[in-house]
């Protein structure tokens, strides 16, 4: 597995958050279809994972400094 730095990681989970505020937001839409809004409910959540195991590595990250 890939090793990243703290700012890639810092970077990373920037980039993610905002993304998942986006989807979020966009989640309230009326004009959104079942298939969009199924979709965009497995993006919610793949994004939360992947922030959580960002979160995680960080904190790994900071313990071995």
């Amino acid at each position: 597995m890939p090793e990243y730095t703290k700012q890639e990681l810092e970077d990373a989970h920037r980039a993610l958050a905002s993304t998942l505020q986006k989807c979020e937001k966009t989640q309230e839409s009326p004009k959104l279809g079942a298939s969009q809004r199924t979709l965009l409910e497995r993006r919610i959540v793949a994004l939360k994972v992947a922030l959580a195991l960002i979160e995680k590595e960080s904190l790994g990250l900071g313990s071995e400094e």
